[in-house]
């Protein structure tokens, strides 16, 4: 199945320029399949029209990332994919993001238990198969599953991830953990 048969309105959406710096975070507001572009609300005062960019659609099931080129057709935004690709090898681009979520589930032998406390999270990036984010020290370990709360653009995604390795900084109190997805609705 090709990437584009999907329909992407109402994902969510981070527009990246060509060296990989973000530059907005908002939402499709209709994705057209036959011109193959979306169409956003708003464009990054940093790019104009014709411009390229790079466009990571969190979608569902799987999040996707292309290359695209900014146009605007009479009063509309929208953006031309192109090079789409539905998983990520180890050399695939990963975006800084800097954005808090919330853990608020450990996933244990396939059942969800929620946390008194939700652990308070900061990505910080983001690819088409997982995650990095930044927690308190020694929150959770190699093979933890949870189901982790991120908003973007007003849009709340509910993210099922698993730890597949982390690195501690005691002097921060604080340890980065690498995460691949397993689900994302």
């Amino acid at each position: 199945m090709s990437v584009l048969a999907g329909d992407f309105t109402g994902c969510s959406v981070l527009i990246y320029d060509t060296d990989g710096n973000h530059l907005i975070s908002t939402i499709v507001k209709e994705h057209d399949r036959g011109e193959q572009q979306i169409k956003i609300n708003r464009m990054p005062s940093e790019l104009k029209a014709n411009d390229d960019c790079k466009v990571f659609l969190l979608s569902s099931p799987t999040p996707c990332e292309f290359s695209g080129k900014l146009k605007k057709v009479g009063g509309s935004l929208s953006i031309a994919l192109f090079q789409g690709q539905e998983k990520e090898n180890r050399g695939a681009t990963r975006y800084a993001v800097s954005t808090p979520a919330s853990i608020e589930s450990l996933i244990v032998d396939g059942e969800a238990h929620k946390l008194q406390n939700p652990v308070n999270v900061t990505l910080i990036n983001i690819s088409t198969s997982g995650v990095r984010f930044r927690a308190p020290y020694y929150s959770f370990l190699d093979g933890d599953t949870f189901r982790m709360n991120l908003i973007i653009s007003n849009s709340k995604k509910n993210i099922t991830a698993e730890v597949i390795n982390y690195l501690d900084n005691e002097a921060a109190s604080s340890s980065d953990y690498g995460c691949r997805f397993m689900e994302i609705g």
